[in-house]
């Protein structure tokens, strides 16, 4: 009897921090597989011509579809397992997750559209570089409110519809529009040839510029949102122990620029991934243990024992399936997208 109710108390205290893990990681996925196919969309409007467009368009065609998956995995397992920050951030999040959605409907409709559109491919354009544009942006709102933290009785959100509109918000938003920008430049470097490719890299430099202003702009705002946060980072030894999370951004950064420097293909999008990585590091540093700032931890918020288990069963299964057909796809379409093949059309070599 005492062991058993040990063993559950102690079950109680390691599951939220497992499922934590595998929700941060699945967000992660999320954000760096398709942070990079909306950056291509974001990069849409700029190119120079069709031909430009097509081969953009072509080279996340085959993946972007799948690279959804990683937000209903993190989605279905903050629902699953977290019911409290369930029931706390959605009616928070209502209004920049409904249009988050819609704009990525527009962008999913636009890729199944556009390539069979004559007359109406400007329509289709303008679909998937404002649906993406729109949904980085309502993404990156989401972000700026998370880190805010919501008003709560420890059950419901008790604040307003419109909450999450801040200037802290809207610096995010824009911030990952830079970000994503960086990653769907990159990506067009390893994947594209020819003037596309020398363009991107062009691009790629400059959205470098802006990703690492807005990081900066959002570190310095960060540890001054709560009074834990800043604590946490700029006291000793603290501070000597997560330093390195920024000095490493910082030379990630550099490396990347040399690498667009020095024609290099595939290291700058992964630098790029590194960036993103460490960033989202930074703010798991910052918020930690809490999954609905300022006052609910993983703990407070967490599904029964018995729930989290018979959840993890299914999640056990589904995570190793969408990483290995994540991994498959991304292979079987490795190879940069040939400028043009016969008979007109596109495809990888």
């Amino acid at each position: 009897m005492f062991g058993f109710g040990t063993e559950y108390e102690g079950l109680a205290f390691w599951l939220p921090l497992i499922w934590a893990g595998l929700i941060a990681v699945a967000v992660a996925m999320y954000v760096i597989v398709d942070g990079f196919d909306l950056g291509v969309g974001i990069l849409f409007k700029a190119a120079r011509d069709e031909n430009w467009r097509d081969r953009m368009m072509f080279s996340v065609a085959p993946i972007w579809d799948g690279n959804e998956t990683w937000l209903i995995l993190g989605g279905g397992g903050l629902f699953a397992v977290f019911h409290v920050a369930y029931a706390v951030l959605m009616p928070a999040l209502y209004v920049p997750i409904i249009l988050m959605l819609i704009a990525l409907i527009f962008r999913g409709v636009a890729f199944e559209f556009r390539f069979k559109a004559d007359r109406s491919k400007f329509l289709w354009d303008n679909a998937f570089f404002f649906g993406s544009l729109f949904a980085t942006f309502f993404q990156g709102m989401v972000l700026g409110a998370f880190v805010q933290g919501f008003a709560n009785d420890g059950r419901q959100f008790t604040g307003g519809t419109w909450d999450f509109l801040t200037p802290f918000s809207l610096l995010t938003g824009v911030g990952l529009i830079c970000g994503y920008g960086l990653l769907g430049s990159t990506w067009c470097v390893m994947k594209t040839t020819g003037e596309l490719e020398i363009w991107a890299r062009r691009v790629a430099v400059r959205f470098l510029i802006a990703t690492i202003i807005a990081m900066g702009a959002v570190s310095l705002w960060v540890p001054f949102l709560g009074r834990e946060i800043e604590t946490r980072w700029f006291t000793w030894p603290n501070i000597a122990f997560l330093a390195p999370i920024p000095l490493i951004t910082a030379y990630l950064a550099y490396r990347l620029f040399r690498d667009l420097e020095e024609g290099r293909h595939y290291r700058p999008f992964f630098l790029a991934i590194g960036m993103f990585l460490l960033g989202y590091l930074g703010l798991g540093v910052s918020l930690f243990p809490y999954n609905v700032p300022p006052n609910l931890t993983v703990w407070d918020t967490a599904n029964t024992v018995d729930s989290q288990l018979f959840a993890l069963v299914g999640f056990s299964i589904a995570m190793p399936m969408t990483f290995a057909y994540t991994a498959y796809a991304y292979y079987v379409f490795r190879g940069k997208v040939a400028e043009e093949i016969s008979g007109g059309g596109y495809g990888y070599h």
